[in-house]
């Protein structure tokens, strides 16, 4: 949690004990679907699916990659 709020992310887990009040007071919305969507988007890429790359740092470049084309399709009109 330290780590998290050192570099500026907002964490979205919850204290233990916390869940039980969680359960009863269901206010907050789920996020998990954002990540899933995210998922199926990279799961196109055969290459990230199947990950042929041996390196780390090569399957780190593909997944870059897959990004990048992600955004600019997204970015594209219509």
């Amino acid at each position: 949690r330290a780590l998290a709020k050192e570099f500026g992310f907002t964490l979205h887990l919850r204290s233990r004990g916390e869940e039980a009040w969680a359960k009863r007071h269901a206010r907050a919305k789920a996020r998990r679907w954002v990540v899933e969507r995210a998922h199926s988007w990279l799961n196109r890429f055969r290459s990230i699916l199947i990950r042929w790359a041996k390196k780390p740092a090569n399957y780190l470049a593909l997944l870059h990659f897959a990004c990048g084309i992600i955004c600019w399709r997204h970015s594209l009109p219509g």
